[in-house]
């Protein structure tokens, strides 16, 4: 099969189109041939810093995380699935999971779903990572009908997804952006937008929640913009953050009486841990996503396989709009 294959950590240029040996199924997996998949940034945080990383793959690798596409093979004790089964889910790409970037791949049963019916696999392609991530650290933050919640980068991949999660949930939500185009697909998505760059926390704090706080912020920026998390919550709230790598003082945190909830999603993956979990979000985003609850935003840009280093490229340019993806 075709597979685009990095031989050393680096630059876009790196991925070779390459033949490789096709996967074999084995108990518990499934064969797909692969439609489509998103790069996420932890896919180019693997290509540029490789070895530095303990998730990353040993050399040759093939990349790629999200995919959508169908069941070409089952394994010996996989029930739920069936040859011809249009799946998604999020399932290579690190340590010795065989990535995306191949015309089949073998994936873990307990790490797929069946697709939403109401998106093509492009679309579909797009949610996995980012949708589990967004829902966990909902579900963490114990999201209920009638809280204010306010995510940080609500343009964003996984931003416009914990949006729209929070939205449906029965939250009244808001949400950070920078420029035009993001604080309009805000508003477009259903929330309420913010313009960080002209409005302080106190400012929109102030004018949204008359001073008390969100009962829920969920920070899809992360580094120094967790003490704006702190600072926008109320007294007891909640804050989940997916990017905590960060020194900061927790002195606000605690006289506020807050819970900080760290996703780190790909724990499953790496560690062969609770795999089934992934499962059960997945079938709960395809459910959400065809009651019309949730739709993801795809970059107007298209790729294919070859295509994949300029996809790595318009992602860390930081100029695309929604998820990026490669169609196979």
């Amino acid at each position: 099969m075709k597979a685009m294959v990095i031989n050393r950590f680096g630059n876009e240029d790196e991925f070779i189109l390459t033949q490789v040996e096709n996967p074999q199924v084995k108990a518990g997996h499934v064969v797909i041939k692969v439609a489509a998949t998103s790069v996420n940034t932890v896919d180019t945080m693997i290509r540029q810093m490789g070895n530095d990383l303990p998730l990353a793959p040993a050399l040759p690798a093939i990349l790629g995380m999200d995919f959508a596409g169908t069941i070409t093979e089952v394994g010996e004790g996989v029930v739920d699935y069936h040859v011809g089964d249009e799946v998604y889910g999020c399932a290579g790409g690190l340590v010795d999971l065989q990535g995306t970037l191949a015309e089949y791949m073998l994936a873990d049963a307990n790490l797929i779903a069946l697709k939403p019916k109401n998106l093509s696999m492009r679309e579909a392609a797009a949610l996995p990572l980012v949708g589990i991530t967004a829902y966990e650290g909902l579900m963490r933050a114990n999201i209920t009908a009638g809280q204010n919640v306010l995510v940080h980068g609500g343009s964003g991949g996984v931003g416009h997804v914990a949006l729209q999660l929070a939205k449906h949930f029965g939250a009244q939500v808001f949400a950070t952006g920078g420029g035009d185009a993001q604080l309009a697909l805000i508003e477009q998505l259903g929330a309420t937008a913010i313009n960080y760059k002209t409005q302080s926390v106190a400012d929109y704090v102030e004018l949204h929640t008359q001073g008390v706080g969100f009962d829920v912020v969920f920070d899809s920026v992360g580094g120094q913009n967790m003490a704006n998390s702190f600072a926008a919550a109320a007294l007891n709230g909640q804050v989940a953050s997916t990017v905590s790598m960060v020194e900061l003082d927790l002195s606000q945190a605690h006289f506020k009486g807050l819970s900080l909830h760290v996703v780190f999603m790909l724990i499953p993956m790496l560690h062969n841990h609770q795999r089934e979990a992934h499962a059960h979000v997945l079938k709960q985003l395809t459910r959400i996503v065809e009651l019309g609850g949730l739709q993801p935003i795809l970059d107007t840009q298209q790729f294919n396989l070859e295509d994949v280093g300029s996809a790595h490229a318009r992602l860390t340019s930081g100029q695309g709009m929604g998820k990026v993806v490669v169609e196979l």
